[in-house]
């Protein structure tokens, strides 16, 4: 892949950090806090940036059963977070190699979108059910999960940054 003039280079994902970053994203979506409705969906965060820098490891098929999931957990409509995230994932697929050409600033931008679906999804699924409507609140979700989305970017590309090399002789 050719790289942006002053990106850094990366050194492999470690799979057991993927799974484990999306397992503490679970835990802290189950947190009782109370779901009110601005706040952001931090399993979907983190399921869109792996899907963005990892689309073999972390599908759709993962996507899924993290939904199903958050389903159990909220014992609501059986499927509605599943698609919500099947759908959320699909879409940061398929815009990954275009999204990785922008800053992490205009990525959130270009997120935005991809999570206001999602949410979207979540709350059509839901008043189509009988559910009551949360609140024009609800709108504010989204736009958090998008700012967001450069301090996940930090914190789980830490652990990929190469050191500074003082060595001038040495290509990578």
């Amino acid at each position: 892949m050719i790289m942006r003039p002053g990106q850094q280079l990366l050194l492999p994902a470690q799979p057991l950090f993927i799974w484990g970053s999306l397992l503490v994203a679970l835990l802290v979506n189950m947190v009782p806090l109370g779901r009110t409705p601005w706040m952001p969906d931090v399993l979907a965060l983190v399921l869109v940036f792996w899907s963005v820098h990892q689309p073999l490891r972390v599908g759709i098929g993962a996507a899924f059963v993290f939904g199903v999931a958050m389903d159990v957990h909220q014992a609501g409509l059986l499927g509605q977070h599943a698609l919500a995230y099947t759908v959320l994932s699909y879409f940061a697929i398929t815009i990954h190699r275009r999204l990785l050409w922008f800053s992490v600033p205009s990525q959130a931008l270009q997120v935005l979108p991809l999570f206001a679906s999602a949410h979207a999804i979540e709350v059509v699924i839901r008043l189509l059910a009988g559910g009551v409507f949360p609140g024009w609140s609800i709108l504010v979700a989204p736009l958090a999960g998008a700012f967001l989305w450069p301090v996940i970017s930090i914190l789980l590309l830490a652990p990929q940054r190469r050191a500074p090399d003082r060595d001038a002789n040495r290509p990578l």
